[in-house]
């Protein structure tokens, strides 16, 4: 006796859905299922929005935070301490910082952290960009909010002497640095 299955579009439909964050496979069906049998054209408005993000909205130039402009609203704000920057490991870690109001500097998103494991290293991250920012602007005290993990404290570490080349800099803790005299703070995500 031959299975039963779904046609193959609504199969191939499932297959893509199971590749988004979150959606196993029977959350895919559930979806995939809703989307054939909508009344509406709401899958239509859905899939729209979606081409119309992936087309408009890219990395901020400086931070890597979602824009559709060349930079984004953070950076463009001149009433933000430009002195004062906040390095995270993803764009997705700046918002909850942002919505607490704790911090009114710069960020800058290193797009994932150090992991030999999962092989990453620092060639993967938005290292050369950091280094750049720190050659470019002036820069009087970096945080490091990176998760406390053993990733995020290699990261931090490799950062913070990385930094430590770069003239007048001096290194405090494993969490923040500034040229003399050193201020200890610690912001971890995670």
């Amino acid at each position: 006796m031959r299975k039963t299955e779904y046609p193959v579009a609504i199969r191939n439909l499932i297959a893509q859905l199971r590749q988004m964050p979150g959606v196993g496979p029977r959350s895919a069906e559930r979806i995939a299922l809703w989307i054939v049998r909508a009344r509406n054209d709401q899958p239509a408005q859905i899939s729209r929005a979606i081409t119309e993000t992936r087309q408009a909205v890219h990395p901020c130039a400086l931070c890597g935070f979602f824009t559709t402009e060349e930079i984004c609203e953070i950076c463009a704000d001149s009433s933000r301490p430009t002195e004062l920057l906040c390095i995270v490991e993803q764009p997705t870690d700046i918002l909850p910082l942002e919505k607490t109001g704790a911090f009114r500097g710069r960020y800058h998103s290193l797009g994932g952290k150090i992991s030999p494991l999962d092989h990453v290293g620092p060639e993967d991250l938005r290292i050369n960009e950091l280094l750049d920012r720190l050659d470019r602007e002036r820069i009087s005290e970096i945080i490091f909010a990176l998760p406390a993990d053993v990733e995020g404290e290699a990261t931090t570490n490799y950062l913070v002497k990385l930094s430590g080349r770069s003239s007048e800099r001096q290194a405090c803790d494993a969490n923040s640095y500034r040229p003399r005299p050193p201020r200890r703070r610690r912001v971890g995500i995670g």
